[in-house]
């Protein structure tokens, strides 16, 4: 009994939020693309304008601790508007699509009420990207932001409501749980019509337990091959680039690199030139000691999305000033091998390869097989044998191909969905193996009409077969 009074308040405040956004849908149910798009564009000019932008992006970094000021506005202006730019020519209103010759016409409408579980790590602009994928659809979207940087989340969601009523539209269709907590969160995604989670691995598998729709992301811990016929230069420039990003903050910067054992050692000097810092034997085990404590699998919050300098101090070592990422060599993958896991810092691993592909590529396996089944690897190469090798052998997702990993979220240079949410298939427990990006936000009706068209006979379906096994 005691339980059910103290949660009672938590489910009357959802149920008045999630209220109040049903009737912002609602209001928005019958726009047209023209309205659904002019929408659109103002949240994200609300949010990518520079005044914006910059004051955010120091708010994410002072409240949370985690990653960096220059880097984070470059984040959120690129995402929101590499996903503003992807939604231009997404039809999300009425017919989307029509196949004559198969009868069929498609028409997209509204999920309803969505519920946005945001990281610690992404507060500014995860709740942006998920806001305009759901306003596409015409939906409202209600965000559980994370106790840590809940002011981060509050600012960019009051951003957004204003941006709503600057062109007429519901400024409850965007809302935020101001105080939250586990019981709000767990309230709210048992209400709403569907769950985006971007987290951990249990923000995640609460989203799944909810018995709502749910988009979920798997686990990271992304794996850049390097072969002997790659361009060294181009990827130590994007392997650098991917691992000291916002310290790290993304799921998909580099966790562990595999090199062919002749270019090791000329590859390892141009990380050194971009600001790697090689540990020694002494300095891995107090950085280890130092990451993991407890001897769990998951870095210590000192360590996340922290600069290389501080990473040493805290460790015991000095490294120079000019230092920006870790390197640490390492043989073993699983747990006895922690740093073969998602460090989430700029700490990366060094794994060498000898022989043919399949010896890289048997090694990315049992890495993502410790962590980040499903997610994301990458190879620098121009064998187009070692590239075809790696995709059609690895459980992830999406095999990045002499780019920066962090170019899996989408980019200018492929033709990746612009997400934050990176899903990971069956193999990281997900639903999808896609970047969640617009069209997973809308219902879609199938209107089939009769055609004509003559039957498949049997002899059709069964000659070769006959053929080779009798009837």
């Amino acid at each position: 009994m005691t339980d059910t009074l103290t949660a009672q308040p938590a489910v009357d405040e959802v149920s008045a939020i999630v209220a109040r956004a049903r009737d912002a849908q609602r209001g928005i149910e019958s726009y047209t693309q023209e309205q659904v798009d002019e929408l659109c564009t103002a949240v994200a000019w609300a949010v990518a304008r520079p005044a914006q932008t910059t004051s955010l992006a120091q708010l994410a970094v002072d409240e949370g601790g985690f990653g960096n000021y220059d880097d984070k506005v470059t984040k959120i202006n690129k995402r929101v508007l590499g996903v503003l730019a992807d939604m231009r020519t997404v039809k999300t209103v009425g017919i989307v699509e029509e196949d004559h010759d198969r009868g069929l016409v498609k028409i997209a409408k509204p999920v309803g009420v969505v519920a946005a579980l945001i990281p610690t790590t992404g507060p500014d602009a995860t709740p942006p990207l998920k806001a305009l994928m759901a306003l596409k659809g015409r939906n409202a979207i209600v965000v559980a932001p994370h106790p840590r940087t809940v002011n981060t989340t509050i600012n960019v969601v009051e951003t957004m409501r204003t941006a709503c009523e600057q062109v007429g539209a519901p400024a409850d269709l965007i809302q935020v749980l101001d105080k939250p907590s586990i019981t709000k969160t767990q309230e709210l995604m048992r209400q709403a019509d569907l769950i985006v989670a971007t987290g951990g691995a249990g923000m995640v598998k609460a989203a799944y337990s909810s018995g709502t729709p749910a988009y979920g992301v798997g686990v990271g811990n992304s794996v850049h091959v390097v072969d002997e016929t790659a361009d060294l230069d181009d990827a130590a420039a994007a392997i650098s680039a991917a691992k000291t990003f916002d310290y790290a903050t993304s799921c998909l910067a580099d966790n562990a690199i595999v090199v062919e054992e002749s270019v090791y050692d000329a590859l390892i000097a141009r990380l050194v030139d971009k600001g790697g810092h090689v540990c020694t034997a002494d300095e891995k085990t107090a950085l280890q000691h130092r990451m993991w404590p407890d001897g769990g699998h998951i870095p210590t919050p000192d360590v996340i999305a922290k600069s290389a300098t501080h990473i040493a101090d805290i460790s015991g070592f000095a490294i120079a000033a000019d230092r920006t990422f870790l390197l640490v060599e390492e043989t073993g993958t699983g747990p006895d091998y922690p740093f073969s896991g998602e460090k989430l810092s700029v700490v990366l691993t060094v794994y060498k390869y000898k022989g043919a592909i399949k010896s890289a590529v048997d090694l990315v396996n049992a890495i993502t097989e410790y962590q980040g089944l499903g997610h994301t690897c990458g190879i620098h190469s121009a064998n187009e044998h070692h590239v075809n090798e790696l995709a059609m052998r690895t459980k992830t997702a999406r095999v990045m191909v002499n780019q920066n990993l962090n170019e899996g979220a989408g980019s200018p240079r492929n033709g990746l969905p612009f997400t934050l949410s990176l899903s990971c298939g069956t193999w990281g427990g997900n639903i999808t193996t896609e970047n969640v990006n617009a069209r997973h936000f809308v219902n879609v009706t199938w209107v089939s009409r009769p055609i004509q068209r003559p039957p498949v006979t049997e002899e059709e379906l069964f000659a070769s077969f006959w053929q080779k096994h009798g009837r």
